[in-house]
């Protein structure tokens, strides 16, 4: 009781003191070498190590037992706690403690990291099969790109042909150069509203290429929903990981449990979304932007 009042007891932590507060490593190589200088000293906590209960067990002795501050953040707490094999709680009036279990860096990631496991060997097949697609695609494009460049040349050819070499001369070949000019003009701005962007090399090849993906995608057999929902649960894992990982003040090896190709597509994938995002949010800045200047300007009419 407290005032008349009851009181409701306060809940300690308790860690193992690593006798290292003033004194940091500065690098994780650097804590890794202290460890190793440190092994036969009284501590079990392994720094940067991530093995949770896994690691070295010690006498009960030899620990040194510090209690954390009550205002001290709870992920504080465990992230430190999470160096030794467990840390202990203790309620205000009872006499006694209860020991926790800290579970290592593969307890807590060995469902998530055998998921992406399972995962990678569908990425890896998937991702082979979109590569061979999307290299046919980008050689079909470029193939039609040459191809252009060949009707070009010989339209030259007939031009200079008919000018120099038969009897109809100039005076027939002008006009029909002139039509034929204004024509691709035409079409080039008949291009310019089926894609409703800037007309140029770029825009051309992306719009021959997805077209040429997708029938390849559906001749092969490639959901490319399917892959688009597999790389971005597979990116979500990573995250979580690499977050628990932080946590533990560990370095995860994801190359060993996905592959370093899958990696690879993984990252490459990330980066795609990334940039895609920024360009939509672009565009929709200066649509915004556009808008403002036009309603600007009626607003100037007006008055």
């Amino acid at each position: 009781l407290e005032d008349g009042k009851e009181k409701i007891p306060n809940v300690y932590f308790r860690a193992e003191d690593t006798d290292q507060h003033d004194n940091k490593p500065i690098s994780k190589s650097e804590a890794r070498k202290r460890d190793k200088q440190q092994a036969s000293s009284r501590t079990h906590v392994a720094s940067y190590s991530g093995l949770g209960h896994e690691g070295p067990e010690r006498k009960s002795s030899e620990k040194n037992w510090v209690r954390w501050s009550s205002s001290t953040e709870m992920g504080d707490f465990i992230r430190d706690a999470a160096r030794g094999r467990e840390f202990a709680i203790e309620v205000e009036g009872y006499n006694f403690e209860m020991r926790v279990s800290v579970p290592s860096f593969n307890d807590r990631t060995h469902y998530m990291r055998a998921r992406l496991r399972r995962m990678s060997f569908e990425l890896d097949r998937l991702s082979q099969i979109k590569r061979e697609c999307d290299l046919l695609a980008h050689r079909a494009a470029h193939r039609l790109a040459k191809g252009g460049f060949g009707l070009l040349t010989a339209w030259w050819g007939v031009v200079y042909y008919c000018s120099f070499h038969t009897d109809a001369g100039w005076d027939l070949v002008e006009p029909v150069t002139y039509l034929a000019g204004l024509s691709t003009i035409m079409g080039g701005y008949l291009w310019f509203l089926y894609i409703s962007r800037d007309l140029s090399y770029k825009a051309a090849m992306n719009v021959t290429v997805s077209r040429r993906q997708n029938a390849l995608y559906e001749a092969r057999g490639f959901d490319i929903q399917r892959w688009e929902q597999l790389v971005g649960e597979a990116n979500a894992l990573r995250s979580e990981i690499k977050a628990i990982a932080l946590e533990y003040d560990v370095d995860w090896d994801e190359a060993k449990d996905v592959g370093e190709e899958v990696k690879e597509v993984l990252d490459e994938e990330k980066t795609k979304r990334k940039d895609k995002r920024r360009s939509s949010e672009k565009e929709e800045d200066e649509s915004l932007t556009e808008e403002k200047k036009s309603e600007g300007n009626q607003r100037k009419d007006k008055d």
